[in-house]
């Protein structure tokens, strides 16, 4: 068993061990649930949004919570092994650098073209800005991540191969796909940009933590420079801070704060 311990020839996550390469069926099976999970869903869930006038929160959470009994499930996977993986001093000054260069370019655009929106939520709602900061790693990265980047690595990593940047791109483009719920270009876009330095990043160093910091701080520029009005659904007529505060009150009473 010693040998089944070893990390798969293939693209995968930290947390998958050795395992025979699955067949041809295997294979045609695994592109047919790739489509279902990742297309398929994405296209239930805004139809559960806009036509049944769904909470998003209410809808997605157990549907990623699925995705991750799913993971945790799999015999050729090791949740402990996936989160002990640690990453180096220059993936982080990576992380940091990219964050700085590309993040603060955000921020000037949005500073000079939307100046009422730039640093509006800190400023008029700080109270509930700091419960977002608080809590959107805790309830929307961390699952988001354990999907995206580590289902997927671990789940199709085989249909890849060793080819790494096929399955980064089609994990970032796949990614802002999922975004399609919130119907605007700026969150598919964006996020199909994040996504594919999220995939390349976890490709790389294999790190759920590396991928946990830097989707945390790409999602903490969203709602602080004033992007978070392109990440709702738009399904109430409240203001988009009320909304906001609404969907904060609903994780709240769901963690038992």
């Amino acid at each position: 068993m010693a040998g089944d311990m070893r990390t798969p020839p293939w693209l995968s996550a930290g947390g998958s061990i050795n395992e025979h390469g699955p067949g041809l069926l295997m294979r045609g099976w695994l592109v047919i649930e790739l489509l279902l999970l990742f297309v398929g869903l994405p296209l239930a869930l805004k139809h559960a949004v806009h036509i049944e006038r769904m909470p998003l929160f209410m809808v997605l959470q157990p549907v990623l919570l699925a995705f991750v009994v799913f993971l945790l499930w799999d015999r050729w996977f090791l949740l402990r092994r996936e989160l002990v993986k640690g990453f180096g001093v220059m993936d982080l000054l990576s992380i940091l650098a990219i964050f700085a260069i590309a993040g603060g370019m955000v921020a000037v655009y949005m500073a000079q073209e939307m100046p009422e929106r730039f640093l509006a939520f800190p400023r008029q709602r700080y109270e509930t800005y700091e419960r977002v900061m608080i809590l959107y790693p805790l309830v929307s990265v961390l699952t988001q991540e354990l999907v995206y980047r580590t289902f997927f690595f671990h789940r199709y990593g085989p249909l890849f191969g060793t080819w790494r940047w096929p399955m980064i791109l089609t994990n970032g483009m796949l990614f802002g796909f999922a975004h399609i719920v919130f119907d605007n270009h700026v969150a598919i876009i964006g996020t199909g940009l994040v996504g594919t330095l999220l995939a390349y990043r976890y490709a790389t160093t294999r790190s759920f933590w590396a991928v946990f910091i830097e989707h945390t701080l790409w999602g903490w520029l969203v709602f602080t420079v004033g992007l978070n009005k392109y990440f709702f659904t738009g399904i109430s007529n409240m203001p988009a801070w009320d909304r906001m505060n609404e969907w904060i009150e609903i994780i709240e009473r769901q963690l038992g704060i």
